[in-house]
């Protein structure tokens, strides 16, 4: 399993640990995943996913999963969230 956010794209990144001998050595900073279920009011289910906690907070700030992905480019979703994206606007397109 990817240590990659399905909505922001966001993955680990590389720094240093750093002694008090200020001696370096390499080490991975792994975003802050979680295994939730995002429930789309559009298509009336659960969406399983794993998020980051940061994109998280921004699905809610947003006002839900159907607004959070209208608002997402395409290149930072996943494949499976970008299915869900194309399946939302078609749920809205035909209930228009």
């Amino acid at each position: 399993m990817s240590r990659v956010c399905e909505l922001t794209g966001k993955g680990p990144m590389t720094g240093n640990n750093v002694s008090h001998a200020n001696n370096k050595t390499r080490r991975r900073f792994l975003p802050n995943l979680n295994d939730v279920t995002l429930q789309s009011e559009t298509l009336g289910r659960g969406i399983k996913m794993r998020i980051s906690a940061h994109a998280l907070r921004s699905v809610d700030h947003r006002g839900g999963l159907d607004k959070f992905l209208a608002k997402a480019k395409d290149t930072d979703l996943s494949p499976s969230a970008l299915k869900v994206k194309k399946e939302i606007a078609k749920a809205q397109s035909a209930e228009a």
